[in-house]
């Protein structure tokens, strides 16, 4: 038996042991395990589940066990992923540090950086926001206006980040701020480390059509930040920033298996709430074909996941591929949502109504929330030019 074979083998029966059977059933957004200063567990079972995984380092399976982390190689962190979704284990933490501040941090931070935030975000005791985006910043973030001036022993921060997700809940915000006004866009910007409870630090939930509020304005006004808290060179926080979001849009590709699930998958809603023919398969033959291409495509965005993976792995990566995955991952999500209402028809008609089940409910709570996937990250737009100029070579 291989190394690699003994440690899926040993992972197997680790998950069988430590994943309680309530943590293996479809992903609940309300019982989803965030961190921070104020977690709080939705069930003794969902508790168990996460603090043996973080004891493990296995919330962040590949950071360095030094940090806290799992020190798993790329091949067994692939193992790990594939055992707990053959139990349906739920994410054992979801934490917007490990999927993109993290890798960020341990690329750019200093050791006393890493040594103060890393472990505290495999084990979810800090929970992190986001602040690029500001109303008049979103596709040309570069034109960002939010400033921190040099006062000597600290930054003195201010202006506004909007779509800050779950800024609410944050305990900390990473921000990208001008420092040097007078430079080319890109080169006057540095990359800052926020405590929300400073003083000068407000927030603003707002309401999606959705009727959630994880999307917030977050506001600074006259807000100390110390200066070791300056991640990367003073003036060269563009370099932090690109590497942040390389991986928030391959998170953005994946955030179906992210997101809150239906009991059926989309073909067996289709057998359940539309017409049948004789032969059991679903009468009408152009919704029948849709779901098919629909289906096959879905199959190929995997394959294309699994390639990029063996080119990781042989360390001879093609970044064209990597450039497509968040835009074909967001638009199919969205495709799917709109096939799923479709097949439910009236039934789909509203979140609320006594007369819906749990499944109508989830489903078109997720059609409208999930429409902000093909904006957040960068939108389609922006990520379709990216693609041309950098992966196809089109002049611009």
């Amino acid at each position: 038996m291989s190394d690699l074979e003994t440690f899926r083998a040993e992972t197997r029966a680790w998950l069988e042991a430590h994943c309680p059977e309530s943590q293996r059933q479809p992903i609940l957004k309300r019982e989803q395990i965030w961190g921070g200063r104020n977690r709080v567990f939705p069930s003794a079972d969902a508790q168990a589940w996460f603090e043996a995984m973080a004891d493990r380092g296995w919330t962040a399976p590949s950071w360095p066990k030094e940090y806290g982390g799992g020190g798993l190689s790329i091949e067994e962190a692939k193992v790990l992923q594939q055992e707990m979704a053959r139990l349906k284990c739920r994410p054992p933490l979801y934490e917007i540090g490990i999927w993109m501040f993290g890798p960020a941090l341990l690329a750019y931070g200093n050791e006393a950086q890493k040594q103060e935030h890393i472990p505290k975000i495999v084990k979810g005791e800090i929970r992190w926001a986001q602040g690029y985006s500001e109303p008049g910043a979103g596709s040309d973030l570069a034109s960002l206006k939010t400033k921190a001036e040099d006062m000597g022993d600290h930054f003195l921060v201010n202006g506004t980040k909007i779509w800050t997700t779950n800024a609410h809940k944050a305990d900390w915000i990473f921000c990208l701020v001008r420092t040097d006004p007078s430079a080319p866009k890109q080169q006057g910007i540095s990359f800052l480390l926020i405590d929300m409870a400073s003083e000068g630090v407000s927030v603003s939930p707002i309401e999606l059509i959705s009727g959630e509020s994880e999307f917030c304005q977050t506001f600074f006004d006259n807000v100390k930040v110390p200066k070791e808290n300056l991640v990367g060179e003073l003036n060269k926080g563009w370099d932090v920033a690109k590497e942040l979001l390389k991986h928030e849009r391959t998170l953005m590709s994946s955030m179906e298996s992210m997101s809150e699930k239906e009991d059926f998958s989309l073909l067996e809603l289709a057998q359940q709430y539309l017409s049948l023919n004789s032969e059991g398969t679903i009468e009408d033959g152009e919704i029948r074909s849709r779901i098919a291409q629909l289906l096959m495509e879905m199959e190929a965005f995997e394959q294309l996941n699994e390639r990029m993976f063996y080119q990781y792995k042989a360390k001879q990566v093609d970044q064209r591929l990597g450039m497509l995955l968040k835009h074909i991952g967001t638009k199919q999500l969205q495709r799917k949502d709109e096939l799923i209402l479709e097949v439910l028809g009236n039934k789909a008609l509203s979140w609320t109504a006594p007369t819906a089940n749990q499944q109508e409910h989830i489903v078109t709570r997720n059609w409208a929330f999930n429409k902000s996937h093909t904006i957040a990250g960068g939108t389609s737009e922006i990520q379709l030019n990216i693609i041309a100029k950098r992966a196809l070579g089109m002049a611009s």
